[in-house]
């Protein structure tokens, strides 16, 4: 990282704050602009997030900064931080009523499935038992995963899919929730670490970035300082080929990730 480490760490949080937007402006538009598409939204979500990030000193960046280890890259850090401040922007701007409309033209079950999981942010299971105790006539799980499959496809269409898609509780995936085993997903989890680690450190942030964090091959050569989207294109694809074949070696496929 660079200076601007040392001069938040002694104590000139100015221009540390300056030096750190200057570097990670691209990034951080980058990542708004996958959510936002107005330009008026894009800057006012802009100004949120440096609110956010400058505040307290940037009490925020200093939190990471003083862990004694990170699980994560900085600009993976920094681009989830800044995926949640603008989740909570359009949260906060559009309010329940105003989403909630998106449900009026579904049928009652998928309505309330919306309700409970992208208003009320509860988790499927939680979902399905207060609908279900709801319900006039018996619901099997088996049905209430469908409609749920089906809601999630109706919310994430049209230019409020992305937003919707991360308003919803961290969960398990709908196609997942009867047959996921904690302990199997937990081991899957640490081998596919174990296999990115084996990565450089840049080419292991172009694999995150690109595959994670969903940016294009443009704002990456941009967040990593190559020459144009075709140098992290390659930097990307070569970075893969290693991964898969490390991935293979340890019993795992591509679903895994």
């Amino acid at each position: 990282m660079a200076d601007w480490t040392d001069e938040l760490r002694n104590g000139s949080p100015g221009r540390a704050w300056d030096d750190f937007i200057k570097r990670y402006r691209a990034l951080v538009f980058a990542t708004i602009q996958h959510y936002a598409r107005d330009y008026d939204d894009v800057m006012d979500v802009f100004a949120r997030v440096c609110e956010a990030l400058r505040a307290d000193d940037m009490r925020r960046v200093r939190s990471y900064l003083d862990q004694p280890e990170h699980t994560a890259r900085f600009t993976t850090w920094l681009v989830a931080v800044v995926r949640n401040i603008t989740i909570d922007w359009f949260r906060s701007r559009d309010g329940r009523r105003r989403l909630s409309t998106i449900a009026d033209d579904m049928p009652t079950l998928r309505k309330q499935i919306f309700n409970a999981v992208f208003i009320q942010r509860r988790s499927h299971v939680e979902a399905y038992e207060l609908i279900s105790a709801l319900s006039p006539k018996p619901l099997a799980f088996r049905e209430f995963l469908a409609e749920l499959r089906e809601t999630y496809r109706a919310a994430s269409a049209g230019r409020r899919g992305t937003i919707l898609r991360d308003l919803a509780p961290p969960d398990l995936a709908p196609d997942e929730l009867d047959s996921a085993d904690p302990a199997e997903s937990d081991e899957r989890t640490r081998r596919v670490e174990e296999a990115l680690r084996t990565l450089p450190p840049q080419d292991r942030a172009a694999v995150e970035l690109y595959v994670l964090e969903d940016l294009s091959a443009a704002e990456i050569a941009r967040v990593l300082g190559l020459r144009n989207a075709k140098a992290a294109y390659n930097r990307i694809y070569r970075a893969l080929d290693v991964l898969r074949r490390h991935m293979a070696a340890l019993g795992l496929t591509r679903s895994d990730l």
